[in-house]
C-alpha cells in the first residue's frame, strides 16, 4: 500500500471528491455502510478545525485513491477514531474489495494502538481486534413513508397509534403542529442545544455540550452543506412554539441520528416520538434510503426500527508498551460500562441513581 498521512485541511479537493464518489458509490456497490455522514469528508474536517491530533491516511493504488482513514493521534501515537465519543460510524472508506493489513495501515499513521466503538461492519482486518458487537436501530423508509407507516402499524400497532392520538391532542391543545425538516434559523438550534444540556443534567449524565469542542463541532456542522452532506436540524412545533429538535448530519443515502431533545413542559404529548416519525417521513420524501438510530438499547428505538445493524468496539494494536498501557487503562473501563447497559437488573438502578444526582445537582 502507497499510504500519505495529511492534516484534514491538507486534503486536496481532488481527493476530497474521491471519497465523497466512494460513499456515493457505497450502496450499488453492496456497502451501504460506508455512504454513513460520519465517515464523510464534511465530518472529517469539522472534527479537524475543533480538535488537535486529527489526521487522514490516503491510501493509492497506482496513484489512485482506493481508501480514506480518519483519525486521531496523541502525542505518544495513541489513535483513535476521529471523533471519538460523538461519532455512531468508523472506519476505513474503501473501494469495493479492497483488502489492507491494519498493523501496516498503523505503522504508516505512527499509531502503536487504534480505539473504536462504532466499527461499522465489511472491517475485516479491524474486526479481528473487536472485544464486543452492538446493534444499531435503522428505520427503511427507502421504499416511501407510507409503507413504513403501515409496516408500523402492524409491527408496534399501539405504539403507533398513541403516538399518533397524541400528535392530534397536541395540536389541539397547544396549536396547530408543523413540521420543518431543514430548519436554517440558529435560534432553534440554539433552543435545542439548552434542552439538550438540561437533559444531560437532569438525567445525571456529563453534559456533552459543556466541552467546548463538541459545541464547535455541531455549531460547524450545522453550517456545512454540500451536494453529499450537510448538518439536518429538523424542529416539531405547536402552533408558534418549538416542541422537539433534533440535530442530525445527512449523507445522500442516510441520516444519522445524533442529538434530539423536546421541551420537557409538553413531555405528556411526546414530541420526541411525534419528531422522529415527522423525521422519517422527511427522509423518505428526500429521497434518503434509511435513519440510523444509533447504537444503544432504547424503548423508541425498538418501536421505531425496520432493522438493526451492527457495529463493534475494540482496538487494533502493535507489538509496543505504549499500545500495551493503552489498552490496560481503557478495557476495564469498557468492560464495566457494557455489563451495565446489557444487563437491565444493573442498568436500571444505576440509571435511577444518575436520575436522582441529576435532581439533586438541579436542587443546587
Amino acid at each position: 500500500m502507497n499510504i500519505s498521512v495529511y492534516r484534514p485541511g491538507e486534503l486536496t479537493a481532488a481527493d476530497r471528491a474521491a471519497w465523497s464518489a466512494l460513499q456515493s458509490r457505497a450502496v450499488e456497490d453492496g456497502s451501504p455502510q460506508l455512504a454513513n455522514p460520519f465517515l464523510a469528508p464534511e465530518f472529517a474536517l469539522a472534527v479537524g478545525r475543533c480538535r488537535a491530533g486529527a489526521r487522514i491516511a490516503v491510501v493509492r493504488e497506482d496513484g489512485e485513491p482506493v481508501g480514506f482513514f480518519p483519525y486521531q493521534r496523541s502525542p505518544l501515537g495513541v489513535g483513535r477514531a476521529i471523533g471519538l465519543g460523538v461519532s455512531d460510524a468508523q472506519g476505513l472508506i474503501h473501494r469495493p474489495g479492497f483488502q489492507w493489513d491494519a498493523r501496516e495501515l498503523l505503522h504508516a499513521c505512527g499509531l502503536s494502538v487504534w480505539e473504536f466503538d462504532h466499527l461499522v461492519e465489511g472491517q475485516k482486518p479491524f474486526e479481528a481486534g473487536a472485544s464486543g458487537s452492538y446493534r444499531s436501530p435503522v428505520v427503511d423508509v427507502e421504499q416511501g413513508f407510507e409503507p413504513y407507516l403501515a409496516a408500523l402499524r402492524k409491527q408496534s400497532p399501539k405504539f403507533t397509534r398513541t403516538t399518533l392520538a397524541k400528535e392530534r391532542r397536541l395540536g389541539r391543545d397547544i396549536g396547530e403542529v408543523r413540521y420543518v425538516h431543514d430548519e436554517r434559523d440558529p435560534e432553534a438550534l440554539r433552543t435545542l442545544v439548552s434542552w439538550k444540556s438540561a437533559q444531560y443534567r437532569r438525567t445525571g449524565r456529563s453534559d456533552r455540550f459543556a466541552r467546548a469542542w463538541i459545541a464547535r463541532l455541531v455549531e460547524q456542522l450545522f453550517h456545512t452543506r454540500t451536494e453529499s452532506f450537510a448538518g439536518l436540524l429538523s424542529v416539531l412545533y405547536a402552533g408558534e412554539r418549538p416542541v422537539a429538535a433534533h440535530f442530525g448530519l445527512r449523507s445522500r443515502q442516510v441520516l444519522a441520528c445524533w442529538f434530539p431533545s423536546y421541551d420537557p413542559a409538553f413531555a405528556k404529548y411526546s414530541p420526541g416520538l411525534v419528531l422522529h416519525l415527522r423525521m422519517a417521513e422527511g427522509a423518505a420524501a428526500a429521497g434518503l434510503a434509511y435513519l440510523d438510530l444509533g447504537r444503544g438499547e432504547k424503548e423508541y428505538k425498538n418501536s421505531l426500527k425496520t432493522r438493526e445493524l451492527c457495529v463493534s468496539e475494540g482496538w487494533v494494536t502493535r507489538r509496543h508498551p505504549v499500545a500495551l498501557g493503552h489498552r490496560v487503562r481503557r478495557a476495564p473501563v469498557r468492560a464495566l460500562r457494557n455489563t451495565v447497559l446489557a444487563r437491565p437488573e444493573l442498568f436500571e438502578p444505576a440509571d435511577r441513581l444518575l436520575k436522582r444526582v441529576g435532581r439533586l445537582r438541579q436542587g443546587d
